[in-house]
């Protein structure tokens, strides 16, 4: 009796340390600032006179908030959907992606990813250096503008990604 009490008090320390352990506290972004984001996007690119969807995913892919401008496409929804689910996936920019594809064999099979979509407009939502979501935008007239209108909304939304 007395061996077994030690190692009964060992296994249990050692089964709540493994129980802690499996526990991942991870931060993600909340719906408030996600539409914001999605706003600023689409109020960036309807002031150069794209129409635009922008939708932005948490840390996981899961929709958060979506904004459809007056006038877009039927197929910007899912095109700006699937970049932000894309970048937030692979934690960078879909022009990056892109870039990657062209130039690596290696990489060739990506876009074969169920919903991920490697065009330029989808970024990465970060706080530090730690991706917490994913901004993608879809209907200018070219990826690197979509891509623009996501820089300029997520530099007016900077300061509240503490």
């Amino acid at each position: 009796m007395k061996l077994f009490t030690p190692l009964a008090i060992c296994g249990l320390a050692a089964l709540s340390i493994q129980a802690q352990a499996s526990v991942v506290i991870e931060r993600t972004i909340g719906q408030q600032l996600a539409a914001e984001i999605v706003n600023a996007a689409v109020a960036s690119c309807s002031a150069q006179g794209y129409q635009v969807s922008a939708t932005v995913v948490d840390r996981a892919g899961n929709v958060q908030a979506v904004l459809r401008a007056d006038n877009a496409g039927p197929h910007t929804l899912d095109s700006s959907r699937r970049k932000a689910y894309t970048s937030a996936s692979i934690k960078a920019p879909t022009s990056k992606v892109l870039e990657t594809v062209q130039k690596n064999a290696a990489a060739q099979n990506l876009p074969m990813i169920d919903d991920f979509l490697i065009l330029a407009g989808g970024m990465p939502i970060k706080v530090g250096d730690e991706v917490v979501g994913g901004l993608g935008i879809g209907g200018a007239p070219g990826g690197h503008l979509d891509e623009q209108c996501g820089i300029a909304a997520l530099d007016s939304i900077k300061a509240k990604l503490n």
